[in-house]
């Protein structure tokens, strides 16, 4: 049955622990919406074929192509409930990447989350911080009950994100995903809520 108003979208508000309400702090990061003067960060990353090489989108060829990204993305924000947060470094504000969610299903209260970070910053420990952050700053809602996660088998790193951020492999999904001109097997990760909050409760 259509839809107009999703409840996710009713129901879900930025509630984030910090000073705003619309943030997420951690100890390195500050998690924040999307804002059109991120777009010059966002391309220094968006445009390495590296950073675009396990991800659905391409990477991106111009700034002025990642100012109507940007432009779209907080558009679906407003009308979806994304939720899709800017990624940035809490010393310098520089935005190095993005996460939120994708694929909803409302009926089930059930989501996909899904991120990307700037080359220059992998191997640190800071995607697993951002995304560890973000499931709590759901999950403190109480109205997404479990929330997924896909990675390409040949994106091993991927995976071990979401797994020391207490999501738990589910399964293989062989040749689930169809991008980059080839049909891709992605391994399934997923948190549930009350399990979830227990098991990380001192994180």
């Amino acid at each position: 049955m259509y839809q107009k108003t999703p409840w996710f979208l009713k129901q879900l508000k930025f509630t984030g622990a910090g000073a705003d309400a619309n943030e997420i702090r951690t100890e390195r990061l500050l998690l924040r919406p999307l804002r059109y003067r991120d777009a010059k960060d966002f391309y220094e990353y968006a445009k390495d074929e590296q950073v675009a090489r396990y991800v659905l989108w391409d990477a991106h060829t111009s700034l002025n192509q990642t100012k109507a990204i940007l432009r779209s993305q907080m558009m679906q924000c407003r009308q979806e409930g994304l939720l899709t947060m800017a990624i940035t470094m809490k010393e310098t504000r520089r935005m190095v990447g993005t996460i939120g969610l994708v694929n909803r299903d409302w009926d089930n209260h059930t989501a996909e989350v899904g991120f990307s970070l700037a080359r220059a910053v992998w191997g640190q420990g800071l995607m697993t911080e951002a995304l560890t952050a973000y499931l709590r700053f759901i999950f403190d809602q109480n109205i997404i009950h479990r929330i997924e996660a896909l990675h390409d088998v040949d994106n091993p790193a991927s995976g071990k994100v979401m797994k020391k951020a207490g999501m738990k492999e589910e399964g293989l999904l062989k040749e689930r995903i169809y991008y980059k001109m080839r049909y891709a097997s992605v391994r399934l990760y997923a948190a549930i809520r009350d399990e979830w909050l227990r098991e990380n409760a001192a994180r």
